[in-house]
């Protein structure tokens, strides 16, 4: 069990770990296949769970596979989904994340799209793994209920017949910019270099959040992301 912190080996068996009483209660309840459960004997009294796999384990196991910095009670290997992708044509509101690093960030960015009813997110293939054990846990969930997709952004972006927002800073402040009534996408660039060149000539309405502070560079990749999101859905 121990070999599924790796993340290459989760990648080639199409697989992802998830830890923690209350992420492994959404687990339970997602109706995603679970293929290893290795937990304290008093949570697996209390769970009915069905896996392939069910082991009794106790705390210096539970710590040996843990990748968090208190264990407790449980742990899980699931089954990556396979979905039929979502049209974004069919859906009010895409986020795109273009070359997106930091899993921290990923995972509180899939956290607030999920609040705010964001189905699908569109990734550059170089963006972080929405399946890295610690994007899953920052997700709190979010992992279970939204369709993540990796594919070539720029080419996506270009082809998919809807308007596209990017956050950039040479953009215009957003409230002077209207949003859209119908579907359309927002594309939230990499931390540190926004986003890239070829994805940014597919974007139609560049908006920036104001400085109203005027001494901070920048925002954080996932503050930002809530801020436009909140902007976009209070738009429709």
């Amino acid at each position: 069990m121990a070999t599924y912190r790796q993340q290459k080996r989760c990648d080639e068996e199409g697989v992802f770990v998830v830890e923690g009483p209350k992420m492994c209660a959404e687990a339970l309840s997602s109706g995603f296949e679970i293929r290893v459960v290795c937990a304290a004997a008093e949570w697996l009294e209390a769970h009915r769970v069905s896996a392939k796999e069910v082991y009794e384990v106790g705390a210096a196991e539970l710590e040996r596979l843990s990748m968090m910095k208190s264990p407790n009670q449980v742990w899980m290997v699931l089954t990556r989904p396979e979905r039929v992708p979502l049209p974004a044509t069919r859906l009010p509101l895409t986020l795109a994340l273009d070359r997106l690093q930091d899993p921290g960030n990923m995972g509180t960015i899939m956290r607030t799209a999920d609040w705010y009813g964001v189905r699908k997110i569109v990734c550059s293939r170089d963006t972080v793994s929405c399946y890295s054990p610690k994007v899953v846990q920052a997700s709190m969930g979010a992992v279970f209920r939204t369709e993540v997709e990796y594919v070539e952004l720029p080419q996506w972006l270009r082809a998919c017949g809807l308007p596209v927002y990017g956050a950039s800073l040479q953009g215009r402040p957003l409230q002077e910019v209207a949003s859209e009534r119908g579907a359309a996408v927002l594309l939230i660039g990499n931390e540190s270099r926004g986003i890239s060149a070829e994805a940014m000539a597919a974007v139609d309405h560049p908006v920036k959040i104001p400085n109203l502070g005027g001494t901070a560079e920048s925002l954080n990749a996932a503050v930002a992301a809530g801020i436009l999101l909140n902007w976009m859905a209070a738009g429709k």
